[in-house]
């Protein structure tokens, strides 16, 4: 029993130590390093913050110098380096220490080094140092000073765009082409009015032109005397008709249903809806105008007209 007590005692004792184990700096120094020739040195303490924060000009730099220890000896970590912080975004920009085998490290924090998201700030940024290293010693981070910025009104304040941040954009709405305006109905209706006007106009004129002597004799025998003067003859209706009727049907047809395309592609219709019903009744007209037209043809060829 002696001896477990014991035991436990020599590894509550080690354990003590492991945990004591860390890194901390000593003689660290901060200065302003001033173009005017002012230099103010403030001694830093690993426990507290300097109470007042540094003024940093322009054209100003900070430089700190310390020693670097592990458990007190004075020791080169793996990482170290200062860490300034603008309080409101949490954007931080790090300088490294040049650090020497013996622990001896410097760092110099120009103001002109600093990121414009950090000059921008209207608060004073923070100032910590962060040191670690491989092995069980524990790191440290502690806060050292503050920098305030100084405005200069002589100089224009930085300018800082946002960047892009990829992520979920507002719902664009955009017109490749304005559709297609038809034109004012008024004068759609005018320009329709005139084409149909020109049926009684035909009537009209054809029956003018019999009421004159010379070809009033010439169509006198004839009862379709006013086709005649328009180079038809309906009296080759009957024979045509009984000769292909099927053919002569469908090919008046696919002209008639021909105008009807162009026309829906007038008012409502697309190039892609136009093209096949075209490409399908021009189809159609060849089969039966083939047939059709040979058979006026050999009308034609038997010497009526």
């Amino acid at each position: 029993m002696r001896f477990l007590q014991s035991l436990s005692t020599v590894l509550l004792a080690a354990s003590t130590a492991y945990a004591a184990s860390s890194w901390g700096f000593d003689d660290a120094t901060v200065a302003v390093k001033s173009k005017k020739g002012n230099e103010a040195t403030h001694k830093l303490n690993q426990k507290a913050a300097l109470a007042q924060p540094l003024a940093l000009d322009s054209t100003d730099s900070i430089k700190v110098i310390l020693t670097i220890k592990e458990n007190g000896k004075a020791k080169k970590p793996h990482q170290a380096f200062v860490i300034v912080k603008e309080e409101d975004t949490g954007l931080e920009a790090p300088f490294a220490f040049t650090v020497k085998e013996s622990g001896k490290a410097v760092v110099e924090i120009p103001h002109k080094e600093l990121p414009v998201q950090l000059v921008s700030s209207k608060k004073p940024l923070h100032a910590s140092i962060v040191i670690g290293s491989f092995g069980s010693s524990q790191g440290l981070v502690t806060p050292l000073f503050d920098i305030d910025l100084v405005v200069n009104p002589n100089v224009a304040p930085p300018k800082y765009e946002k960047p892009i941040r990829y992520g979920k954009l507002a719902e664009i709405h955009h017109i490749f082409k304005d559709p297609e305006k038809t034109p004012p109905k008024v004068v759609s209706l005018v320009f329709t009015l005139t084409v149909l006007a020109t049926i009684p106009a035909l009537f009209v004129g054809v029956s003018l032109f019999t009421s004159i002597p010379d070809f009033k004799m010439v169509f006198a025998n004839s009862d379709t005397s006013q086709w005649f003067a328009l180079g038809a003859n309906l009296s080759h209706l009957q024979p045509a008709l009984s000769a292909a009727p099927l053919s002569h049907a469908v090919f008046f047809g696919s002209i008639v249903a021909m105008e009807g395309a162009f026309f829906m592609y007038y008012k409502s219709w697309t190039l892609g809806q136009l093209l096949p019903a075209v490409g399908a009744i021009g189809t159609i007209s060849f089969l039966s105008g083939t047939k059709a037209l040979g058979e006026v043809q050999s009308r034609r060829l038997a010497g009526e007209r």
